[in-house]
Parts: C-alpha cells; sequence; structure tokens
C-alpha cells in the first residue's frame, strides 16, 4: 500500500475530525467523551505551530490517519522536549505506516534540536503501550484511576524516549 506524509491543510479538518471522533466514540485513545468539533481541529493546529502536523494519505487520497508534534511546555526552559501525538485508522495498523509516521516525527524532532519526546496514553489502549514500548520508550509516571470513560476508570500513563 502506497502511503504519503504531507503537512496538514485546513481542507483536512473534516478528515481530521472524522478520525478523531471515531476514537473518541470507540476506544478509549482519545480521551474526550464527546465528539470533537472544528475548534478542536483549531486547536490541534494551534498547539503545533511551528512544528511538524502531518495527515498520512493513502494512494486513493483519503486520509487515514494524523500525528504531530508539539512542545511539552511554553517556556523555553522544556525546548528540548516535544510530545508526540497520533492515530492512525484500525484497517492502516500493522503496515509499517504508524512506525514510519513515528521515525519521521523523531527525526523531525531531533532535527529541532528536541531531546526527549513523551506521550501520555490510557492505561486501557494496550496496543498504544505495546507500539511505544516497541519504538523504545518507557514508563516514566502514572496517573492512576484519573479518567472515566464509559463507565470505566483508567490511569494516564506517561512514557518517554531519549533521544540521545
Amino acid at each position: 500500500m502506497d502511503y504519503t506524509f504531507r503537512p496538514v491543510q485546513d481542507t483536512d479538518q473534516e478528515a481530521f475530525l472524522n478520525i478523531l471522533n471515531y476514537f473518541i466514540e470507540h476506544s478509549f485513545a482519545a480521551y474526550p467523551d464527546k465528539k470533537a468539533s472544528s475548534s478542536t481541529f483549531e486547536k490541534f493546529c494551534e498547539s503545533a505551530k511551528g512544528y511538524p502536523f502531518y495527515v498520512v494519505e493513502v494512494d486513493d487520497g483519503q486520509v487515514v490517519g494524523f500525528g504531530l508534534l508539539r512542545p511539552y511546555h511554553e517556556s523555553a526552559t522544556f525546548a528540548h522536549t516535544g510530545v508526540l501525538t497520533y492515530f492512525l485508522l484500525s484497517d492502516y495498523v500493522h503496515r509499517g505506516i504508524g512506525s514510519a509516521l513515528f521515525n519521521r516525527l523523531m527525526a523531525d524532532a531531533q532535527e529541532l534540536g528536541m531531546k526527549i519526546l513523551v506521550a501520555h496514553i490510557s492505561s486501557k489502549n494496550q496496543p498504544s503501550l505495546n507500539f511505544h514500548k516497541k519504538h523504545g520508550f518507557i514508563e516514566c509516571g502514572r496517573l492512576r484511576d484519573i479518567g472515566r470513560k464509559f463507565g470505566q476508570s483508567f490511569d494516564v500513563v506517561w512514557v518517554q524516549k531519549f533521544l540521545e
């Protein structure tokens, strides 16, 4: 399967929301319990301003995922640390696309002088926890029973990877 990564555009808003809302409605991968709106897309774009934000487009032009890098904190004190966020529709996992997107974002982070990447993941999202572990992330923190969705409590697991 052919796919490309390209910078997100305003015209990707509908595809972005469809992907994010799928995960909101069907999984613990996205934390909200209500569907995202156009303001969510705008917030993601603003948080990644000046940093890479890609959509994953397959050979027929369909957007099947997205990934972005954003600063951990606005203070220059944390300029060497980035936060990763990515979502890929389930029909496209286990094809190397997620790993390729991760590698692209990791290379971008290194070009930006980042030394550490972090991500936060629901404890109920075992596939994502496994993906991050496979890619060298280690658990560095856990907020127990902090979230509640679908009538179930979950932890938020923080993971990190040193790029040096």
